[in-house]
């Protein structure tokens, strides 16, 4: 979940049995709304197995996994089955959406996003929890500009990404869950 102090509210990504992002009030915890993929209707109908030959499903497929607000108001939401990240204004308006290694089933590989900490936050990182390895990506075309690291249980290596945080330096700390270990990885420049 992601807390929008400027509105008041909490966004939820809730995505482990339902398909959607539903939104409180801060203060009161009142239900405002809430939306599915493309900001339509969400429906929590099963789906059977993602293929990655199938066109775009127009549902959030379980788990929708994260939920973040970047500074400039937009929420970037992790449809981790289905391989993609969406982002939406607050009111649950659809903008825009990427792919991310199409063809990796399963529960896919979005697990958890970052912004970086400059002015614009020019990026976010993306914890790939299926394919062990942190992607870069610009915000402005939402292509993947880079990557790092790669599956294992050494140092700089990764195993399972779960969760990612950004500090003031620009440090990235990867929580994994296979490895059993949160990692503070060094920041060197762009």
């Amino acid at each position: 979940m992601t807390v929008d102090t400027a509105a008041n509210e909490v966004h939820v990504a809730d995505g482990y049995r339902n398909r959607r992002v539903i939104v409180f009030d801060a203060t009161t915890g009142a239900y405002k709304r809430h939306w599915g993929a493309y900001g339509r209707r969400p429906d929590d109908a099963a789906q059977g197995p993602f293929d990655p030959l199938a066109a775009p499903r127009q549902q959030f497929s379980p788990p929708v996994h994260c939920v973040r607000l970047a500074q400039d108001g937009l929420l970037y939401v992790c449809d981790r089955s289905n391989n993609r990240i969406q982002v939406f204004r607050r009111d649950g308006t659809f903008v825009n959406e990427m792919v991310v290694d199409k063809k990796t089933r399963g529960l896919g590989p979005l697990c958890d996003i970052a912004f970086s900490r400059d002015a614009g936050q020019r990026f976010f990182y993306i914890a790939d929890c299926a394919n062990d390895t942190v992607h870069i990506v610009s915000r402005q075309d939402l292509a993947i500009v880079g990557a790092f690291a790669r599956k294992g249980r050494h140092a700089g290596q990764i195993y399972g990404p779960h969760l990612l945080a950004v500090d003031s330096k620009e440090n990235i700390y990867v929580a994994e869950v296979f490895g059993k270990r949160v990692q503070k990885l060094e920041y060197k420049g762009r």
